[in-house]
């Protein structure tokens, strides 16, 4: 009889992934990590647009182009489709408008049947979590927002919610919707020194290499002093979707009725985070073109 190589990992949730792909690299490595997690199937992903002060280019069809390129490379039995975003920050006062391709997206996917939930993961502006909830307000029931964003200090600076602050703002007042945040002082603890980033991501097959050249590649501003380590701040996300929260510590208010849940996390389990995302990784290179489940 043939010996399994590997455990069954039973599917849990679907996934839409919304970030701003063309910014810090970090988006894209927690892509490839839920891409290659069985127990989460990512069924959509989306693209923003980036804040204009980096010299990176800032549109969300920037964006789109890289994650498509990092799937492609993967070379995925099932691939999901991306989709790009607005071009703009979120305006409340405007008027209604055609919603993005990437808010049509997002509204499809939450009104699907379907028995697994869904999780919509962003970790950049909530842009277009709000144009999909201005088009779409039923959805908020129907899906859980996890955020890697915001500040459990309300002064203190944050780049996704400071980004579009009008659209966190829109997104986080519905009281129906289930917010799952990693704040800045919570994020900031996925630090990798560089010299670990190059090792470790760059050693690990033509997919880890490609990942770590979107760090070299990326056009730093003057303004930006780069210290020896790199915050792999959009990571936490895999954690909800594809591992186990039980190591981590957040606070929450539970659902209550007319109010869904919402967590606020304040430590996290960044060894399984790295462990595991280093070790598919290196099982993608191993089985080759295709591989995506461990079964």
């Amino acid at each position: 009889m043939p010996q399994k190589s590997s455990l069954h990992v039973a599917e849990r949730c679907r996934v839409v992934i919304d970030n701003d792909w063309s910014g810090d690299p970090d988006g894209l490595v927690a892509l490839a990590h839920h891409l290659l997690s069985p127990a989460n199937r990512v069924v959509a992903v989306t693209s923003s647009h980036i804040s204009p002060m980096f010299q990176a280019p800032t549109s969300a069809a920037d964006g789109a182009r890289l994650a498509e390129e990092l799937i492609a490379l993967m070379s995925l039995p099932l691939p999901p489709r991306v989709w790009a975003g607005s071009e703009s920050s979120y305006d409340a006062d405007r008027g209604v408008e055609v919603p993005s391709a990437a808010a049509e997206a997002i509204v499809v996917e939450a009104r699907r049947a379907d028995a697994l939930p869904l999780f919509l993961v962003c970790g950049g502006p909530l842009t277009n979590v709000a144009q999909a909830l201005r088009h779409a307000p039923d959805i908020a029931a129907t899906l859980t927002l996890v955020w890697i964003g915001g500040t459990v200090d309300p002064a203190a600076p944050e780049y996704n919610r400071d980004t579009d602050p009008d659209a966190a703002e829109f997104v986080l007042g519905h009281a129906e919707l289930s917010v799952l945040q990693f704040p800045a002082e919570t994020y900031r603890r996925c630090t990798y020194s560089v010299a670990e980033l190059e090792h470790d991501l760059g050693g690990s097959g033509p997919l880890g290499a490609w990942l770590w050249e979107r760090f070299v590649a990326l056009p730093i501003p003057d303004f930006i002093e780069l210290a020896d380590n790199w915050p792999l701040g959009d990571s936490p996300s895999v954690l909800i979707t594809a591992l186990s929260d039980l190591s981590s510590a957040y606070d929450e208010a539970p659902a209550v009725p007319g109010r869904a849940e919402r967590r606020v996390y304040r430590d996290i389990d960044f060894r399984l985070i790295v462990g595991d995302m280093l070790a598919k990784l290196r099982l993608h290179e191993r089985r080759g073109p295709g591989a995506r489940r461990l079964v």
